[in-house]
């Protein structure tokens, strides 16, 4: 079993837990009331780009290109600011990030229903491309934490080792197995939360999600400003 003592507060598994299944409760939103679209990632906004641009719709064109812009602005943004953070200020990227992801749904919140949904889409991609790119290794495993396919094709994987160490006292992958069973079971349940919350609260409900990212945040901020002071300038695996 690996020392879990090497790795910051930011690459704990219970993180990764509440992140993805906050990612749930926005895919949940976006799908709902904001266009039936999911935000957390590209794939879908870069096929609809190519089908416009295949049938000569150049206007739909243009419109997918505001999404996808939204989400390179975040991965850019997101990897040149944690050097300048943890030199110039006393918490680290990751937990500014939090706090960032806080206010912009608390921004989103008071978003009326009759605005353009391209508002909470282009915000919901922006601050997901700079969790997916800042969170990126829950205690050495390499994770996502706004979608949830490649811990879907790991929980296959772990079923086909299973079958392969049946007869062997090797279970070495069991815990990594373990780990995006868990990624897929909260992305799940933070998508049947969302749903309920936004068939009841609508707009308003995504402050739901304010109180997980509220308990991370002063996680983090205690971390940074006591027990891990002295680590502020090591950098979580996997960057």
């Amino acid at each position: 079993m690996e020392n879990t003592e090497n790795y910051l507060e930011c690459e704990r598994n219970r993180v990764y837990y509440t992140l993805i299944a906050i990612a749930g409760f926005f895919g949940a939103y976006t799908f709902l009331l904001r266009g039936k679209v999911f935000c957390n990632a590209q794939t879908g906004n870069l096929v609809l780009l190519g089908l416009a641009i295949g049938q000569a719709e150049w206007e739909t064109a243009a419109y997918y290109l505001f999404p996808i812009s939204a989400y390179m602005a975040g991965a850019f943004i997101s990897e040149l600011l944690p050097n300048p953070v943890k030199y110039h200020l006393k918490i680290r990227w990751d937990t500014l990030l939090i706090a960032v992801e806080m206010a912009t749904v608390l921004v989103l919140g008071l978003v009326p229903e009759s605005a353009p949904v391209q508002i909470s889409q282009v915000a919901v991609n922006f601050i997901a491309s700079m969790q997916y790119n800042t969170f990126r290794q829950a205690e050495g495993t390499p994770m996502a934490t706004t979608f949830a396919t490649n811990h879907i094709r790991q929980v296959g994987l772990g079923l086909a080792k299973e079958i392969q160490h049946f007869r062997k006292k090797d279970k070495k992958h069991r815990e990594k197995w373990g780990k995006h069973c868990m990624m897929v079971v909260c992305f799940l349940l933070g998508v049947v939360f969302g749903t309920v919350a936004c068939n009841i609260y609508s707009g308003k409900a995504i402050w739901i999600t304010l109180l997980p990212f509220l308990i991370v945040l002063i996680d983090f901020l205690n971390e940074d400003l006591h027990a891990e002071e002295e680590k502020m300038r090591q950098k979580p695996h996997g960057h």
